[in-house]
């Protein structure tokens, strides 16, 4: 007899395809739309003019959070295996 409702066993079947799905999806595509911008790079001001978008800086990227996960673990390895070959 299965303890686990049919929803839950489901969700613990479908959840590692999930997030092997998103991890490639960072690897392929580390970038998505800025949120504040639309991927526009730009916004119209409160008094009609055009300014870049501070978040994106005007790109209208921002990285994924998995990919800046990945990235932070990325670095600390580096720095922990440079510093023990000084």
């Amino acid at each position: 007899m299965n303890p686990l409702s049919p929803l839950a066993s489901t969700l613990l079947a479908v959840s590692p395809f999930v997030a092997l799905g998103y991890i490639g999806l960072c690897v392929v595509w580390p970038f998505t739309a800025c949120r504040h911008c639309h991927g526009l790079g730009q916004f119209h001001g409160p008094f009609g003019g055009i300014r870049l978008c501070g978040t994106c800086e005007g790109t209208g990227l921002r990285l994924r959070l998995g990919r800046r996960i990945w990235n932070a673990v990325r670095r600390t390895y580096r720095e922990i295996n440079d510093h023990r070959d000084r």
